[in-house]
């Protein structure tokens, strides 16, 4: 990774949390975005430096552009500028479309679409100035095939595909990349709060047989923001197990 100074929206936790940590195994420079989860953001920092990486938190709520514009001043205070920027930050408000409301439609959309939005364009600059730049956006394997109760969140995530694709496009001018990482259903606990026969039929669903672990999608990160993936961009990665073959 060449000590890269890596900024992860939502990466206190779940699968944000597994690549905040992984980029400081490799020694980056990491900011860990929280928006509420202050101690638990304390702790990935904690980890980062015992594994030999620098790391600090920042908060900001990521649909907020000046609260956005605000952690890039922390981000740059401490580290200088970027190098890659990976949009994890994300929310879910399950419901059946005939009694979602509009607040909840518009509230996933915020995080998901909004959020990368605000934060790409503020570090827009730093990405196609860096040597290696690398814009990372996490979707889910819910984009591709839909999901009953989550048409606000698949709809989300469905439009990340886009926004990767003609990030990639632009970036490329300046030689630097966009790819989207699109996971299956991962050890979160998004998916330990499911019931326990879901979760069983999920796995039963899934050709390897089994639920996937933070680390495998953080393994895929770490290698796109990497100079081995200097040839991939406006590509989607699936780390799924198989479900949509």
């Amino acid at each position: 990774m060449d000590a890269k100074t890596c900024v992860v929206t939502g990466g206190s936790r779940g699968i944000g949390r597994g690549i905040a940590e992984r980029f400081g195994e490799d020694g980056c420079s990491v900011a860990v975005n929280y928006h509420s989860s202050e101690a638990a953001a304390a702790e990935v920092v904690e980890a980062i430096e015992a594994a030999g990486g620098e790391a600090v938190a920042v908060q900001a709520d990521v649909t907020d552009p000046e609260a956005v514009g605000r952690m890039a001043a922390d981000v740059r205070e401490a580290f200088g500028s970027i190098d890659v920027l990976v949009n994890n930050a994300g929310i879910n408000q399950d419901v059946f479309f005939e009694e979602m409301t509009h607040e909840q439609w518009e509230a996933v959309l915020d995080v998901h679409l909004d959020g990368a939005f605000h934060c790409t364009q503020t570090f827009y600059d730093d990405i196609v100035e860096a040597p290696d730049g690398r814009l990372i956006n996490i979707s889910s394997i819910v984009a591709k095939g839909g999901n009953l109760g989550q048409a606000n969140y698949a709809t989300a995530k469905a439009g990340i595909f886009g926004f990767t694709r003609t990030l990639a496009l632009e970036l490329a001018r300046e030689g630097s990349t966009a790819n989207c990482v699109a996971p299956g259903f991962i050890d979160t606990s998004m998916v330990s709060d499911l019931p326990e026969a879901i979760v069983e039929q999920v796995e039963e669903d899934t050709p390897l047989g089994r639920i996937g672990d933070v680390a495998e999608i953080a393994d895929v990160v770490a290698f796109l923001a990497s100079a081995r993936s200097s040839f991939i961009t406006g590509e989607v990665i699936d780390v799924n197990g198989g479900m949509d073959l």
